[in-house]
């Protein structure tokens, strides 16, 4: 009949592009866990008594409590607690930004997947600096694998999670390509398929992608403008 038209078609909605104020304080939380856990690294490599190598030595060395022979390496880290220590507080403040951060994702299952998966791997990386490689080998490695499986596995769910939010256009690729690099890494690390980066390359490259996106994702968090919901004191839903 005249004058009928089709309905319009259903748009998908999108999200944006603001975020709550605990977003940011989530995401300061990543920053500082990031750069705390290298500095603590880097802080622990200054302190061992012989020469500490990228390529020939694990992460976890570093934390070793005794000096000695460990699985046909010698390995002595005076400033173990420098780093286990480190590790640590990343995964304690990996955890709780996860808390504060969850709105800056869409509500779906995907976001209730992927950060699930990124406790995991903060639990798993205090599991880590609880229980070093040469006090408790099987909890350590338990820990370590819980570390770098749910790392990786989350930076794909979230990539996934990240469609339809404006607030994260451009990023979603790059979230899905770190978690394939860092779990890809993992397998070979685990066949022993080292190459030329060596055990200890070849481990960095499992944990480089979760930190570079840890931190990368942390500094846009922090440059989007916040908003809070009518009723909180000091805000009526404005920019800030």
């Amino acid at each position: 009949m005249a004058g009928d038209q089709a309905p319009p078609a259903a748009t998908p909605e999108r999200y944006g592009p603001l975020v709550h104020r605990s977003v940011r304080h989530g995401a300061i939380l990543w920053i500082v866990g990031v750069v705390e856990f290298i500095v603590g690294m880097i802080v622990t490599q200054v302190g061992w008594t012989t020469p500490y190598s990228l390529q020939n030595n694990y992460i976890s060395d570093l934390g070793a409590v005794y000096c000695g022979p460990l699985d046909g390496r010698y390995v002595c880290s005076p400033w173990h607690e420098v780093f286990n220590v480190s590790i640590v507080l990343l995964g304690i403040l990996l955890i709780v930004g996860v808390i504060l951060i969850r709105t800056g994702f869409p509500a779906r299952s995907s976001r209730t997947i992927g950060l699930g998966l990124l406790v995991i791997s903060g639990f798993g990386a205090i599991g880590v600096g609880l229980s070093p490689e040469d006090v408790n080998i099987t909890v350590h490695t338990v820990s370590a694998l819980l570390a770098f499986a749910g790392g990786g596995l989350a930076l794909i769910v979230l990539g996934f999670a990240m469609f339809r939010d404006t607030r994260w256009d451009g990023f979603r690729a790059f979230s899905i390509f770190c978690g394939l690099i860092g779990l890809i890494a993992l397998v070979l690390f685990v066949a022993k398929t080292w190459g030329p980066l060596g055990v200890g390359g070849m481990e960095r490259l499992i944990v480089a992608p979760v930190l570079l996106w840890a931190l990368v994702c942390g500094i846009h968090l922090v440059r989007i403008p916040t908003y809070a919901p009518p009723g909180i004191s000091g805000s009526r839903a404005q920019r800030t």
